[in-house]
């Protein structure tokens, strides 16, 4: 079945006359987290951004993706119900922390009464109940990442995509981090594809974990593989 799936079918990804990535196919399933591996520069995040519609011009890509077995190649990025997380949080530093949180409710969403219980309800999950007038600025980097978060999942997605999230929180906040996102994808059944060069993120995730490497300039890309834990 393809429903609450992420597909990725031949996916390629070429710099001018560099080779990125080879034709990649893969399928993430509800409540799995597969982890890309690579270092800096091999095209990881990039990946990410073509699966969410957001891949600079200056890339050339190829390859189809498809979230509950629809094809949403050529849908833009607000239609494709894919969320995504990055290193740094992006919270809108002019709004307080429950306007931010009420950004990523849907447009279906109007009533207010709803919408003020939605986002009383993420500040509980994140466990900042009362925090709603607060000046994001005023929060601390793990604080700030939960709401970042949730603010995301409240946008109720059908795949998650996750940019090294973890890469600029110290150890101790990093574990307690990680923990919170992988629990709630898996709660809410979601695909996740999580793009690393730590592999202690891949460790935490628990998943599949798939090595791309880094190409020199004019050779061909190397095809991506699998470590022993799993299989596609």
């Amino acid at each position: 079945m393809s429903a609450n799936m992420l597909q990725l079918r031949g996916i390629s990804l070429q710099l001018g006359d560099r080779p990125l990535l080879a034709p990649l196919s893969l399928t993430v399933r509800a409540g799995e987290v597969v982890t890309v591996m690579g270092p800096s520069g091999c095209g990881k995040s990039s990946l990410l951004a073509y699966l969410c519609g957001m891949l600079d011009p200056t890339f050339r890509a190829a390859g189809r993706v498809l979230v509950g077995g629809v094809d949403v190649t050529d849908r833009p990025p607000e239609q494709r119900r894919i969320g995504i997380l990055f290193q740094d949080d992006l919270l809108f530093p002019h709004l307080s922390v429950g306007e931010n949180l009420a950004f990523g409710l849907p447009p279906t969403v109007r009533n207010r009464r709803q919408r003020r219980a939605l986002v009383a309800a993420a500040l509980a999950d994140a466990e900042l109940a009362g925090f709603a007038e607060r000046d994001p600025a005023t929060l601390s980097g793990g604080q700030r990442a939960r709401v970042a978060l949730l603010r995301m999942l409240l946008s109720e997605p059908a795949a998650l995509l996750l940019d090294e999230p973890f890469s600029k929180l110290d150890a101790d906040l990093k574990a307690k981090f990680r923990h919170f996102v992988f629990d709630h994808a898996r709660r809410q059944s979601l695909p996740t594809l999580l793009v690393t060069h730590d592999r202690a993120d891949a460790v935490a995730a628990g998943g599949r974990i798939i090595e791309i490497g880094e190409f020199s300039e004019g050779a061909p890309a190397e095809s991506p593989s699998e470590s022993p834990s799993g299989s596609f």
